[in-house]
C-alpha cells in the first residue's frame, strides 16, 4: 500500500492548485494540455498491470458477498445516481453526466486503503476487484446510453473510441506486460520492479494529469466553483443513504465486522481516475464533465476516512 495513497485528497487539491497557478505561465499554458492523456495512460497502466486475469475466479470466492456488491453497485447505485441527478443537477446536463460516471465506476484502488484503516477484510475487497473493473468498464456506456441518449449530450462513437483508446488498450499492454515479465527468464527478475514502480506511481500520474487540465484550463474551476456546491448534497446524500443500506444488508445477512466493512468500502469508494480517463476523450468540447470528476474525489476522501472512523468507533463500541 502506497503511503502517498493515503493522502490522495491533499496531493490532488494541491496539483489543482499548481496547475492554476503555473498555468498562468504561457509556455506551460499552451503545452500543458498535450501531456494530459499520457499521463492518464499511464496511470491507468498502473492500475491494470496489478491484475492477473487469474485473479477473476477469486471474484466468487465468497459468492454472498459477491452477489451483494454487485447488486449495490451495478444496479442500485446507478439508479439511485440517476434520481439524485434529476434531482440536483437536471439543469447541468454536463455536470450531471460527470457524477453519473463517476458514480457507476465502483473504485479499484484507494477503496483498499480505507478497508484496511477501518480493520476490514483486505482478501476479500481485493478478491472483487477485478470484477468491479470490467463490469464497469463494459455497464458504463450502456449507463449513459440509457440515462442520456435522449439529450443527444454525447456521441456514442466516440464513447466507444475513448474507452478503447483509454481502458481497454492499457489493459492489453499491461497483460501483455504481465505474460513477458512472467514467462521471459531475462525478464522475470525485473517483473516486482518494474509494476512496484506503476503500482506506486498512480497517484503521481494522476496529479500531473490533473496538474495538466487546470494548467491549460485554469478558468473552469476559477469560473466554476459553484460546481463544487452543486455536487456536495447529491454525494453526501449518496454516502450516507449507501452507508446505511450496507449496514441493514449486513446486519440482515449475518455478515462479520471485517467483511460489513469490506461491503461498505467496496460500495461507497468510487473509481473517479478511470472515469476521468474516458471523459477527457468522450466529451472534449464540455469540460464541465471532466470537472465534475476531478472535484468527486475532494468530496468523497475526507467522506471516506471519516466513515472508516465512524466504523472503528462502532467495534469499540460494540454497535457493530
Amino acid at each position: 500500500m502506497n503511503a502517498l495513497e493515503k493522502f490522495q485528497s491533499i496531493i490532488i487539491l494541491v496539483a489543482i492548485i499548481f496547475g492554476l497557478v503555473f498555468g498562468q505561465l504561457s509556455i506551460i499554458n499552451n503545452s500543458a494540455g498535450y501531456f494530459i492523456i499520457p499521463f492518464l495512460f499511464l496511470m491507468l497502466f498502473g492500475i491494470f498491470g496489478s491484475i492477473s486475469l487469474k485473479d477473476f475466479k477469486k471474484s466468487f470466492s465468497n459468492f454472498k458477498f459477491a452477489k451483494v456488491t454487485l447488486l449495490m453497485n451495478f444496479i442500485w447505485t446507478p439508479l439511485f445516481a440517476y434520481i439524485l441527478g434529476a434531482i440536483f443537477l437536471n439543469q447541468h446536463i454536463d455536470i450531471w453526466v460527470g457524477f453519473i460516471m463517476l458514480m457507476v465506476t465502483p473504485c479499484t484502488d484507494w477503496y483498499l486503503i480505507f478497508t484496511d484503516i477501518a480493520k476490514g477484510n483486505l482478501p476479500l475487497s481485493t478478491s472483487i476487484l477485478p470484477l468491479n473493473l470490467i463490469l464497469q468498464i463494459i455497464l458504463l456506456p450502456i449507463y449513459l446510453l440509457l440515462f442520456f441518449g435522449v439529450f443527444g449530450s454525447f456521441d456514442y462513437g466516440i464513447l466507444l473510441e475513448s474507452i478503447l483508446l483509454m481502458v481497454f488498450l492499457p489493459f492489453i499492454l499491461a497483460q501483455i506486460a504481465r505474460y513477458l515479465f512472467t514467462n521471459m527468464k531475462s525478464l522475470n527478475r525485473f517483473k516486482d520492479n518494474f509494476f512496484s514502480f506503476f503500482e506506486s506511481s498512480q497517484i503521481i500520474f494522476l496529479s500531473l494529469a490533473i496538474f495538466c487540465m487546470f494548467a491549460s484550463n485554469g478558468y473552469l474551476l476559477v469560473n466554476n466553483l459553484w460546481v463544487i456546491l452543486l455536487l456536495l448534497i447529491p454525494m453526501f446524500l449518496f454516502f450516507i443513504l449507501n452507508f446505511f443500506i450496507g449496514r441493514l444488508l449486513t446486519n440482515k445477512l449475518n455478515f462479520c465486522y471485517a467483511d460489513s466493512v469490506s461491503l461498505s468500502m467496496t460500495t461507497l469508494a468510487r473509481n473517479s481516475p478511470i472515469a476521468l480517463a474516458i471523459a477527457v476523450i468522450a466529451f472534449p468540447n464540455q469540460p464541465l464533465v471532466a470537472l465534475a470528476l476531478v472535484i468527486g474525489p475532494l468530496i468523497e476522501l475526507p467522506v471516506l476516512a471519516i466513515i472508516s472512523q465512524i466504523l472503528l468507533f462502532s467495534k469499540r463500541k460494540n454497535f457493530l
